[in-house]
């Protein structure tokens, strides 16, 4: 697109900030400011079409090899260019950024965001010390397709107090809350910058604000960085001489970067590379970080955080908005995650992910923190009041999915997933082909032990037939409390990525109306945390609950039947056992009640949800069998299955297929010759780790 570039800065030309003149084709809309803020620059208002598939069931296949390779393709450069970005960009782009104009801080809105989502929400970066307004600018482009992004920049010799950007952001804030009253307004913040999304949550408790918060500096009291300035007033001339001591506080020596990158496991071919690249990087841009933080910024700065940390500990109970916390585990700066750990457990509602590996400078981390795959993960993204498991649901991307497939790439190599499903004629075949390709479909099945057999499943489903299958989960995977003993939720953010959702009705009402592929088990934590000789046995409810759900909008049902728990391990202390034991009892009641209670209104042998850990005695690995029954039509059935006894037949035939497809499955896995994992490996070993291991005949 030809674009004529006009500096942001007066007398300065950049390619990062301009105004873009309109071309044919493509809409262009002005960023809105506060009269105190100058006008300078534009964000291109056009979704593309991997964005416009973001909410849609269609996205979830992609017809044709083409259009999928073009996908993969385009996501794939994406993420190479996100590789690329980090450091080096953030140096390259701060020599423009910091040349002195005189001006006062004022907002940009990169122009490599690109298009976004239709209603996006808007995002305001607020930055750490250096004040330039380049943190994020690895994640630019991924935030740049679901936020309207607006960066603040605070020039180096700007004198503006903390209480003046406050101001500032506090007018912007409800600026853009009085024009877009129903979309959430997000304040990303590192550092000093957390300390201004904090102050100005504080005093705007009636504007929906979400807060991402990276390092809040609100733990300079307790930090090191009080000993820097007394240095710095007794350190003579300029800073550069002594810049690099200064920095090896920062994380940002040199050296530590090279050794950081030897521990990476780069590719022995890279490694070499990208060592020089990083040292190269680091020690040329050397004056770059003196002019970004010369010595009287860099006072002025100590000073600043000092004021922030006071100001907004003496608020924080004002707070009330939604907040994310991430620390970092090395921070060399501020004593983040214990900082993180107390605004914890003092702010309602708030939640935490730690990074242990992590620096200062967390968003310019390159391939550890990804801050959109985060708010997936978290379920922070939304773009009304609340979040919508349905409509704020972000496909991941494959190489999200790819990084989450491999993270468990030892169970699935263990359990070596046999797959068959039934085609339309009735034939049983290897392999997925007879899972329907278009939505809305709804699989119905068994839930073994602890759930083992959901990760096989997912993943499998997704790469070989490029389907996102969303399951109904448990609410535990999504909240607890705060001082509860449930798993933390950060366990299972790459559910969440991948899109799960919690059960609830009006989850699996919004997911089938969007032709989604649903995955459904109706025995639930009964069936998942089943007593001792319970294996395979269905705990099912009494009631249709989901035919007639299914009959509305025409799903399919796929009835499928999971083996194999037997196999890896064996039940040998159950909740009768447990309950037998005073002390476990009351473990067992306390985590119970700290759980959201399900069907509390059925009866039945279903109805026991009780939330515990059995004892389980491992055995050596056997192998998964899955086997996905025909497909239950209800597609023009509407009428006919909203009589209850109409629906009470179809739900025990769907009832029935499950039992009949684990019985077959049993049967038929006794005639497997590589059923033991000694066997496959054997296989493996003499045909390649990458091959296929046969399986029993059909």
């Amino acid at each position: 697109m030809a674009a004529a570039g006009a500096s942001v800065f007066t007398g300065a030309s950049s390619p990062f900030f301009r105004r873009e003149l309109p071309s044919s084709g493509i809409k262009l809309k002005s960023v809105r400011f506060p009269s105190v803020t100058p006008r300078f620059a534009v964000s291109v208002d056009r979704v593309p079409a991997t964005a416009e598939k973001g909410n849609s069931a269609e996205a979830k296949r992609v017809e044709g090899s083409g259009a999928a390779e073009r996908e993969k393709n385009g996501w794939e450069e994406e993420n190479e260019k996100q590789r690329r970005n980090g450091w080096k960009d953030y140096f390259e782009q701060a020599k423009e950024l910091i040349k002195p104009d005189g001006g006062p801080p004022r907002w940009f809105s990169p122009l490599e965001s690109g298009s976004r989502l239709e209603n996006s929400p808007l995002l305001l970066f607020l930055p750490g010390i250096d004040g330039v307004g380049l943190g994020i600018v690895l994640h630019h482009q991924k935030l740049g397709r679901i936020f309207d992004i607006w960066c603040l920049h605070i020039p180096v010799a700007d004198r503006t107090s903390f209480t003046d950007l406050v101001k500032l952001v506090e007018r912007t804030v409800k600026s853009e809350n009085q024009r877009s009253p129903n979309r959430p307004i997000y304040l990303v913040g590192e550092s000093l910058g957390a300390c201004l999304a904090l102050a100005v949550a504080a005093l705007n408790p009636g504007i929906d604000l979400i807060l991402i918060l990276a390092n809040p500096a609100t733990s300079f009291s307790r930090s090191q960085l009080q000993l820097l300035t007394p240095l710095l007033e007794a350190f003579p001339g300029p800073l550069s001489p002594g810049l690099p001591n200064i920095l090896s506080l920062t994380g940002g020596d040199p050296l530590r970067m090279v050794l950081d990158n030897l521990v990476k496991g780069l590719p022995l071919q890279n490694t070499a590379r990208e060592i020089m690249e990083d040292f190269t990087t680091l020690s040329s841009s050397l004056p770059v970080l003196a002019d970004i933080l010369p010595k009287e910024t860099l006072l002025w700065k100590l000073k600043m955080l000092k004021a922030a940390s006071g100001y907004v500990d003496a608020r924080l109970h004002a707070v009330k908005a939604q907040t994310l916390i991430l620390c970092s585990g090395n921070d060399q700066l501020l004593p983040s995650q214990h900082e993180g750990q107390r605004l914890f457990q003092l702010l309602p509602r708030c939640e935490l992910r730690k990074f242990d590996n992590g620096g200062h400078f967390l968003f310019l981390q390159e391939g550890n923190v990804d801050l959109v795959t985060i708010l997936k993960g978290t379920s922070y993204y939304r773009r009304g009041k609340y979040h919508d498991y349905t409509s704020d649901f972000i496909l991941p991307t494959p190489d999200e999915a790819k990084k989450i497939i491999e993270s468990y790439s030892l169970l699935n190599v263990v359990t070596s997933a046999v797959m068959l499903s039934t085609l339309e004629d009735g034939t049983v075949v290897k392999g997925l082909a007879g899972i329907p390709s278009e939505g809305p479909v709804l699989l119905v099945g068994y839930h073994m032990l602890l759930g083992l057999e959901l990760v096989p499943l997912v993943s499998r489903i997704f790469t070989e037939t490029n389907i996102l299958v969303r399951g109904i989960a448990h609410p535990m995977m999504f909240e607890r409390r705060k001082n509860g003993r449930l798993p933390d939720p950060s366990s299972f953010d790459s559910f969440r990525i991948m899109g799960a959702v919690p059960v609830a009705g009006t989850n699996l009402f919004k997911l089938l109306s969007s032709k989604s592929h649903v995955l459904l088990f109706p025995g639930g934590m009964r069936e998942a945390l089943h007593r001792k000789g319970e294996e395979y046995k269905l705990f099912w409810p009494e009631q249709s609950e989901f035919v007639r759900m299914a009959a509305r909008f025409g799903a399919k049902i796929v009835p499928f039947g999971t083996v194999g728990e037997d196999d890896f391990g064996q039940v040998v202390i159950d909740y009768d056992d447990l309950a037998k034991i005073p002390y476990f009892r009351s473990e067992i009641e306390s985590l119970t009640n700290e759980s959201l209670q399900l069907r509390a209104d059925v009866s039945g042998e279903v109805a026991n949800q009780q939330v515990h850990l059995p004892g389980i005695f491992p055995k050596v690995p056997g192998r998964f069998y899955y086997y996905f029954g025909k497909p239950f039509e209800t597609e023009g059935r509407k009428q006919e299955l909203r009589d209850r006894e109409k629906s009470e037949e179809l739900y025990l035939q769907v009832k029935s297929e499950v039992e009949r497809c684990i019985a077959y499955l049993k049967e038929k896995r006794e005639s497997d010759p590589y059923r033991s994992i000694l066997s496959r490996l054997l296989y493996q070993a003499t045909h390649g780790f990458a091959s296929e291991v046969p399986t029993f005949e059909i």
